[in-house]
């Protein structure tokens, strides 16, 4: 069995992710929660976490800093950063300090469970009580453990930051390397263009909205990065050879 830990300054939020997930069916009988970094530092030697999910900021301490600690005291652990702030910088921090995966509040409990699930296979080597499900990036089909590490990193940025101004040269920069040599890479990985992969990526974000939401379709194009709605439509149509909204009737039929 294994222990979870939530740090996180929100008591609302400690009992919201205690609550979140079936947590005893994924083999976690302990969960502890901590306010602040003074409570983890002072109880981390008897709690030996499996798991820590990390809110990025905690008051006015840094979640990233905390991680960077534990991991240099030798406390081995799968850590997951938490964040209300849809900002790269913080995203960057999170891969930095090797945490398994960026997620903003509030946590959406379907990813959540993946990524937990993930990690108790992969990382714990445990096993689930229902079949297990293999972690695949959409677009790609291939599993996110079977990615260079590069890459793996490139298609988590873009699972986070679609909806924003994200281009293979602003990821080449945060990553220090030439925007030329990375494309090539992505390539030579994946058999697609950066700019193919960021725009399939959104076409699967936009289907899964239309399909399983009301949202009207412009806040969806928004959602996914679209400020054109023409443009927009057009790629749509291109992808799926079908309009947004014959999807959306197709579906609902």
């Amino acid at each position: 069995m294994y222990t979870l830990l939530i740090v996180d300054d929100e008591p609302n939020i400690l009992e919201g992710i205690s609550r979140l997930l079936d947590w005893e069916s994924l083999g976690f009988d302990r969960i502890f929660t901590a306010r602040s970094s003074f409570e983890v530092i002072s109880h981390i030697e008897a709690w030996r976490p499996d798991v820590c999910l990390v809110d990025v900021r905690i008051g006015n301490e840094f979640g990233y800093e905390l991680i960077n600690w534990l991991k240099g005291i030798g406390v081995k652990s799968n850590y997951i950063m938490m964040s209300g702030y849809d900002e790269f910088d913080y995203a960057c921090e999170a891969i930095r300090c090797g945490a398994q995966d960026y997620l903003l509040k509030p946590i959406e409990r379907q990813k959540l469970q993946a990524r937990i699930e993930q990690i108790v296979v992969e990382k714990l080597h445990g096993t689930l009580q229902k079949k297990e499900k293999k972690n695949m990036d959409p677009v790609l089909g291939r599993e996110y453990d079977k990615m260079s590490s590069l890459i793996r990193k490139i298609v988590m940025i873009v699972g986070m930051e679609y909806g924003q101004h994200v281009s293979l040269r602003s990821i080449a920069d945060r990553f220090h390397m030439n925007a030329t040599y990375l494309g090539q890479i992505f390539i030579k990985e994946t058999d697609m263009k950066f700019s193919e992969y960021l725009m399939a990526y959104r076409m699967y974000v936009a289907k899964e909205k239309i399909i399983h939401t009301d949202e009207k379709i412009f806040i969806i194009a928004s959602d996914v990065g679209y400020s054109n709605m023409n443009y927009f439509y057009q790629h749509f149509h291109n992808y799926y050879k079908i309009t947004p909204s014959e999807m959306r009737a197709q579906f609902r039929e």
